[in-house]
Order: C-alpha cells, then structure tokens, then sequence
C-alpha cells in the first residue's frame, strides 16, 4: 500500500494557509483546489481541529478561523518564490501606476522572509524577465483606475468616470456601479451599470479620462461578471463570414481571429478557408481583413465586400488630398 501520509500533511497545511487567507472558505472550493472528495476535505478538517487549530463552522457557508488565531511568518519554497517575479513583472506593466506601486510594496515584504540563498536566485531570475506590454493600457493622466475600481466593487461604492466613447467628440461623465473588470483583446474594461444610460455598459480603462470616488452605496444587486459577458455572448446577433486566406498568411492568423468570432477552417487547395460567426462585420472584421486583405478573397457576405470597398475609397481621397 502506497503511503500518502506526506502528501496529506502537505495537504493539511495548505488547507491551514488557504483557512488564513480567507474569511470563509468552502469545503467544495478545497475540494476542488486539491482535487479530493468532501469526505476527505473533513477528515482533515477534524484533524487540524484535534490538533488545537480553532476552527468553526457555519452549515451552508464554509469554515473559518477564530479571530485572533495566526501563524507565524510562512516560508515559501525557491519555486513559489519564482513564480512571484512573473507575478511583479505583469503587475508592473499590465495594471495601472497605484495598483502597480501597492504590489511592489507586497513583493518586498515576500521577499523578506526567503532565505538568504533564495534571495539571490530570485534576484538573478528578477534581472533577466521583462514584460513590453504592445498597447497603453490605461490614461497616464489617471494613473489609480484600477485601485478606485477594486475599491469601489469591494465597498459597494458607485464610481464617477469622466468617459471619451470611441465615436464620441467630447468627454461625458458616467456614474456607474461597477460589476467586475476583464481583459479581452489586449484591453481593460470595467462592465457596470451606467446611471446615465439606465443599463449595463463597458468601458474601457484607456478612454477613462479621469475617475472619482463617490459615498453612494449601489442602488441595485448585480449577477457575477460571468453571467453578464455570457449573456452578451449568447444574444448579440452574429453574421456568417467565409474567406479564403494564403496558407503562408494564415498561420499568422491563429491569436487574433479568436476575437472576430472564429468557427472552424478547412484547406482547399492551397488555400484555407476560414469560416467565422462575426458580431462586428463592418467596422471590427472589415478593418482587421485589410491589414492582410492582399492575401484573401471574401466569399460571404457580399456587404463586407462593400465595406472593405468603402473604406479603401477614404483612404485613397485622403491619401489624395495630401499631395
């Protein structure tokens, strides 16, 4: 019989640590995390229990730690270590300056409790990893819209954005109750409900001209972010597109068709056909075909056809104009 009793005392202390970062956990959510049955998860439960750890439990909510009850510093292995510079690293270019700062202050009190020799290899590790960031995520002009959102979400508190919509010629203020924040297509936006408009919109982080922090509680309950995007998902109305792209162009293709509704693709001849169920046919897909437009032919729908058209007749009159 294979002795797991390592492995369950490691288990055991990562419930223990997992119990402190918390102020309530789950049974469910440790069972899934190391992947065990509920039975085990309170076996073990009963065990740091019997060994003095001064748990309780609410039936239908999860299990926490007495107030008061801490262990002393914890020690991170090499690896968990490393893993933090890959985390400083992204925190440094993919959020904004205050959020950025606040996980640079964290990162040195980590780094605090490794030992001396550990120190040094994330040291070595640390001078060889940059993050280049390809966009601006955020108006360096509002360097804290993150940290006022995360506030805001986690006091319940509505926000004041001062917005410059994509197709809009001046700044409009917005008061919105934030839901939840998510980055898609190399951009940050913030989904809530807009006060303004009187429902649910997205804005995204670089086009907030500046952002105030207001005492208004929210007004409504808001579902999880998650049911929201896939509502939006599941109801925005979709076209079918079907272009025929070189082979040496297509491969180049694979990350950013995902954003324009990518369903499947087959090869015919020396070509591939790529088939996609788009949302945004004229602006989004038809500006993203021209950056590689010499190497396809559309072969649905006829409107994109015209579309790419149109938009090529602008380019032509203002190249036009500037001789």
């Amino acid at each position: 019989m294979i002795d797991e009793s390592p492995k369950r005392f490691d288990r055991i202390v990562a419930i223990l640590i997992q119990l402190q970062s918390k102020k309530i956990v789950k049974a469910q959510e440790m069972a899934d995390r190391f992947d065990v049955s509920l039975r085990t998860i309170y076996r073990d439960i009963r065990t740091l229990e019997a060994s003095g750890v001064p748990i309780y439990s609410e039936a239908g909510v999860g299990y926490a730690l007495v107030d008061g009850y801490r262990l002393p510093p914890v020690m991170f292995t090499r690896e968990e270590a490393g893993s933090f510079i890959a985390a400083e690293k992204l925190m440094q270019k993919f959020t904004d300056a205050t959020l950025g700062n606040h996980y640079t202050s964290a990162m040195y009190k980590l780094k605090a409790v490794l030992r001396s020799t550990d120190k040094d290899w994330v040291s070595t590790i640390e001078s060889k990893v940059v993050m280049q960031p390809s966009r601006q995520l955020f108006n360096t002009k509002v360097p804290n819209t993150l940290a006022f959102l995360f506030e805001s979400i986690a006091e319940q508190k509505q926000v004041s954005l001062f917005y410059q919509a994509f197709d809009a010629e001046g700044v409009t203020e917005r008061t919105i109750e934030p839901v939840g924040l998510f980055h898609d297509h190399n951009f940050w936006y913030v989904f809530g409900y807009c006060h303004l408009r009187k429902d649910y919109r997205q804005f995204r982080t670089d086009r907030i001209q500046e952002i105030r922090k207001t005492e208004i509680l929210f007004t409504l309950e808001h579902q999880p972010l998650e049911t929201f995007l896939q509502e939006k998902k599941n109801t925005a109305p979709t076209t079918k597109v079907q272009i025929l792209v070189d082979q040496k162009i297509a491969k180049y293709l694979t990350e950013e068709r995902k954003y324009h509704g990518f369903v499947s693709e087959r090869t015919v001849g020396n070509r591939i056909e790529m088939t996609f169920m788009c949302q945004n046919v004229e602006d989004g897909f038809a500006r993203w075909y021209l950056m590689f437009g010499d190497y396809c032919d559309i072969i649905t729908p006829e409107r994109l056809k015209d579309r790419i058209l149109e938009l090529l007749d602008k380019q032509k009159n203002k190249l036009l104009q500037k001789q």
